[in-house]
């Protein structure tokens, strides 16, 4: 097998714009996210579906789905 194939791997320090600090394995040492599994919409359960100019209707119309 050939010699220094792979990357290192280091643990890294996550750090999110929010605040959130996690550790990882991968090949940096250190990152810095902008949104994590704690500030992201669809973990937080404040995720809302922007309906505009009643696209979601039209679908519905167009292909017969009554709910």
């Amino acid at each position: 097998m050939k010699k220094d194939l792979h990357p290192t791997s280091y643990t890294c320090d996550i750090a999110c714009a929010c605040g959130n600090k996690f550790t990882t394995s991968m090949t940096k040492e250190s990152m810095k996210v902008e949104i994590c599994n704690e500030c992201h919409p669809f973990f937080t359960g404040s995720q809302k579906i922007v309906d505009t100019a009643g696209r979601i209707e039209k679908f519905n119309k167009r292909y017969n789905l009554d709910k």
